[in-house]
């Protein structure tokens, strides 16, 4: 009963030296989630500026292609105007 109560000098450095590496490995987990934590930030980051810069195009997308734009220069640009009702053909099929 003795013997396995009394701990050798080996035992203590084996368990120092175990508790060791775990500390490592918690240590290096550590670093790596920080590390990970850090890219998803800019990410993200980078994401919300996309998304802001494609708000933007949509934006300039509906300016641009708006009826009354596309008929006003239509008008002036390239001189084109409607049609008569007298002019237009209705072909059936």
């Amino acid at each position: 009963m003795r013997a396995v109560l009394s701990a050798s000098p080996l035992r203590i450095a084996l368990c120092a030296g175990l508790v060791l590496f775990s500390a490592l490995l918690v240590v290096g987990e550590t670093h790596q989630t920080r590390l990970l934590f850090t890219k998803l930030q800019a990410q993200e980051s980078e994401r919300w500026h996309l998304q802001e810069r494609y708000s933007r195009l949509l934006l300039e997308y509906s300016t641009l292609s708006a009826p009354h734009r596309i008929s006003a220069l239509s008008k002036t640009s390239l001189a084109m105007r409607s049609p008569n009702t007298g002019s237009i053909k209705v072909v059936a099929q």
